[in-house]
């Protein structure tokens, strides 16, 4: 089992760095406190005497060997990259469990079957080079060499420059793709970043899938006007009240879904020409959609493509819309998540099985491997803020859970 006082003190350890005069944490990708952050986890692994490695994607890894000679590999992490501003525990409670248990299992010394290694994901958070999932993309074969090679942020760094800084490749980027026959499993713990957990009362959490995310630009193009002399109703095609309309009836379609796990967000949103004294002629805003399936999303869209054509013609406007993302759910692996709910009820602990709202790098590792997930709760469901926290209590028995789970799955020799 775990050191509780150890992992505390490397939670600690770790959220020192990076600190935001606003009170939480900045440490996005390729930046110098993301590059101090890595240089310590470097550090820490180092410490315990486990072969180190950087790859083309400034991945970092953390290999023990196993007794069977070319059996594949277990893998577990996360992230230690933050958004602007963020907490310590989202990404960063991953891969802190991970190293935990790679150094308990060395004082102990326990020997596996299959290698160990613990992955810190380059990137998983947005970024300010617009690419999320930045590491595990790249890992997967998700994101090439050409598509980042003339990549910048908005202060003019260089994608690629940053790269090298973090101990990765642009020449060698393709190389970081591994074969799919080097893993055994993939598994990540997080934090929940909700309140389902914590309203039952309950330590665990066994993720069933991971969200489908849909985003579609959307623009109203109504007439700009003078506020004053244009009159209420025919007279007006005001594109902020229509697009307010549609904004209202998304909320309205997800409100009424008996699917819990089905949401929608307008979280961005601007209007043209933004003046007190004239009509909006125009507003655009993003619509996001998730659902674990790709029908739940589609009966949203369906039925938000009926009040687009009915806001048309009641007011006046023209409505044009342009699909950003449309990335579908992921399941994780049902033989991983029985493992570790029969794992947390040996250790006397209750389970829920839910669905993660949030993406996450265990998205594209279900691809290429068998994957499974485990939620910590958050306390108030806070996250990507300062806030943002878990319980001791429980992130204990989730690092335990997955201990113990690392060892059954090692144990039933399950390469396929």
């Amino acid at each position: 089992m775990i050191n509780r006082t150890r992992l505390l003190q490397k939670i600690e350890e770790l959220g020192q760095i990076g600190q935001d005069p606003a009170g939480g944490l900045t440490r996005t990708t390729f930046t110098p406190p993301e590059l101090e952050a890595r240089n310590w986890l470097i550090q820490q692994l180092e410490t315990i005497n486990v072969d180190v490695h950087i790859d083309p994607a400034a991945n970092i890894w953390g290999r023990t060997e196993g007794t069977r000679k070319g059996a594949p590999s277990i893998v577990f992490g996360s992230h230690i990259d933050t958004v602007p501003n963020g907490g310590k525990y989202d990404g960063a409670l991953g891969v802190l469990i991970a190293l935990e248990i790679l150094t308990s299992l060395r004082e102990r010394g326990v020997k596996t079957m299959h290698p160990l290694e613990l992955i810190s994901f380059s990137g998983e958070e947005p970024n300010p080079f617009r690419l999320s999932t930045f590491g595990s993309r790249a890992l997967t074969g998700k994101l090439k060499k050409e598509q980042i090679q003339s990549v910048t942020d908005s202060s003019g760094n260089v994608l690629t420059e940053r790269l090298e800084a973090a101990g990765g490749s642009y020449e060698q980027f393709n190389e970081t793709q591994r074969n799919p026959l080097d893993f055994a499993h993939y598994l990540e713990v997080h934090i929940e970043q909700g309140k389902r957990l914590l309203n039952q009362g309950i330590p665990v959490g066994v993720v069933r899938g991971i969200t489908g995310i849909y985003r579609e630009r959307i623009t109203v193009q109504g007439q700009a006007n003078h506020a004053g002399t244009t009159m209420m109703g025919s007279d007006r095609q005001d594109a902020l009240t229509a697009a307010s309309q549609l904004v209202l009836k998304l909320e309205q379609i997800t409100t009424e879904s008996p699917i819990a796990e089905l949401v929608a967000t307008v979280g961005e949103l601007h209007v043209y020409p933004n003046a007190a004294n004239i009509v909006p002629g125009e507003v655009s805003f993003t619509m996001e959609i998730r659902g674990e399936t790709e029908e739940q999303i589609a009966s949203v869209r369906t039925q938000m493509e009926t009040e687009f054509a009915s806001v048309e013609r009641q007011r006046d406007v023209v409505v044009t819309r342009d699909v950003i993302l449309d990335q579908p759910g992921v399941p994780m692996d049902e033989m991983v998540m029985k493992t570790m709910e029969t794992v947390s009820t040996k250790l006397g602990h209750k389970t829920l099985i839910l669905g993660s709202m949030a993406g996450h790098d265990a998205a594209h590792m279900a691809g290429v491997t068998s994957s499974g997930m485990l939620f910590v709760p958050s306390l108030e469901g806070k996250s990507h803020c300062p806030e943002e926290e878990s319980r001791m209590d429980d992130i204990e028995i989730v690092a335990n859970v997955l201990y113990e789970t690392i060892l059954t799955l090692d144990s039933k020799g399950n390469d396929e």
